[in-house]
């Protein structure tokens, strides 16, 4: 333990994560044009964006669905939270690419771009004139992305897919529940998260390729694929055996003991896989005949046995509290923890200093604490550095930097309604009611 103690301090001290905004960005210099919608393609310019990537957001009129999509109809000063979690860190533009004076300004941004992302209908890009061949004739090392539930070829493509679609189609609700219960979907949107981290991953690849072979690449990417992709040993068992995986529960079919048990105080996880883990719990429980009986992993999976195992630690765990089982599982080693509430998850020390849960000050919105992404690089950390902005925040700005134009020319297109910035009817695309017209602007209006 000690020698943990302080190997602990050794990283800690290497990462630093107090030094956050001193350290730099590992995707600064990789401009993103982003013409995505709801929670799959945003996640995915999300996750360059707070890598330090230039992510410029193009929205319609009407704006992101997200931007009305929101828990029990809650707002905060006009912000819809479902909209904030994946558009961090980005540059927003209001402005239809289907206007053809908006799709030569967008032209113009594609020469100085690096990549560009849609999640929009398969086809609709290529009708607009921005397909991939055209996009690559004015830039051939752009890097283009089309993610959508099924992708641009195949018997499924132009259906409509939405997370709770995506995690049906790609065969994780029938797997997911209770044996004597209907399937069940994932409480959040797994299929979008995951699918989006892909996308991001890819990019990184095709930009990676770039660097060696100076070529550009088209993507295409099917979030129902993805979510097989997701299935662990699912795919190879049903090959191998012609059976589906059946719902078993939080019971692992892989795993045993590997569940969630009631205590007398509330659930822990537990697991216990190899021999000696599982010598650990069974001297804990007092009940090694258990171990004797069942010391191989491979023999505990068989149903029979499983059974009896996991029988017996549930009337185990039932008679103790969660705090008795987790000091246990330190003091035996096997795995066990409080299966812990979100409120209690923001709320962890654990999380507050690794620097997984952030707070950062925003110019719009004031004090924000949200979760940013995991990995905790000792030299190019991730960092959240400012919220969602209104439909068409960032116009002048990039209008101004990207494109060259100057002040009048820029009221012109607005007045002709090539771009846009958010209708004071729609509070949820509007900024805050106490902003001054001023914080957070880039570049004055």
């Amino acid at each position: 333990m000690e020698h943990l103690e302080k190997y602990a301090k050794e990283i800690e001290k290497l990462v630093n994560s107090g030094q956050l905004f001193d350290k730099p960005e590992p995707l600064k210099g990789v401009r993103v044009l982003e013409v995505c919608y709801v929670v799959l393609g945003p996640a995915a310019m999300d996750y360059l964006a707070e890598f330090g990537a230039e992510v410029i957001k193009f929205e319609g009129q009407k704006g992101d669905q997200m931007r009305f999509v929101t828990p029990y109809a809650y707002f905060w000063k006009n912000m819809s939270p479902g909209m904030e979690e994946q558009n961090h860190n980005k540059y927003w533009v209001g402005m239809h690419l289907g206007n053809p004076k908006a799709k030569e300004l967008f032209l113009e941004m594609v020469k100085k771009a690096d990549v560009v992302a849609d999640n929009l209908t398969p086809g609709r890009m290529a009708a607009w004139g921005l397909s991939y061949p055209e996009l690559s004739k004015i830039n051939p090392g752009i890097i283009q992305l089309h993610v959508s539930g099924y992708g641009s070829w195949g018997p499924w493509t132009g259906r409509t897919s939405y997370d709770a679609v995506a995690q049906s189609m790609g065969g994780l609700s029938a797997i997911t529940g209770f044996k004597e219960r209907g399937p069940i979907k994932s409480g959040v949107w797994i299929a979008d998260w995951s699918t989006a981290l892909m996308c991001a991953v890819a990019i990184i690849m095709a930009l990676n390729y770039r660097e060696r072979t100076g070529k550009g690449q088209f993507i295409d990417y099917m979030q129902a694929g993805n979510v097989i992709r997701l299935l662990d040993w699912t795919w190879l068992y049903t090959y191998l055996t012609g059976q589906d995986r059946p719902r078993s529960g939080n019971r692992d079919l892989a795993i045993c003991p590997s569940d969630l048990f009631d205590c007398q105080d509330g659930w822990v996880a537990l697991a216990a896989f190899t021999e000696e883990e599982f010598k650990g719990l069974c001297t804990a429980m007092n009940r090694m005949d258990l171990f004797q009986q069942y010391a191989d992993p491979v023999v505990r999976l068989k149903e029979e046995n499983a059974a009896v195992i996991l029988k017996a630690i549930d009337e185990w765990t039932r008679t103790k509290k969660v705090a008795e089982v987790e000091a246990l599982g330190q003091q035996y080693g096997f795995a066990a923890s409080h299966v812990i509430t979100t409120s209690e998850a923001y709320h962890s020390p654990h999380f507050r200093k690794r620097g997984t849960i952030q707070e950062f000050d925003d110019a719009l919105y004031g004090k924000m604490v949200e979760p940013c992404y995991p990995p905790r690089m000792s030299k190019t950390p991730s960092r959240l550095k400012w919220a969602q902005r209104p439909l068409g925040f960032d116009n002048y700005y990039v209008l101004t930097t990207l494109c060259g134009l100057s002040a009048k020319e820029i009221e012109q297109l607005e007045a002709e309604g090539v771009i846009f910035k958010w209708n004071p009817a729609v509070p949820s695309l509007c900024p805050p009611p106490d902003w001054d017209g001023k914080r957070g602007l880039k570049l004055g209006w």
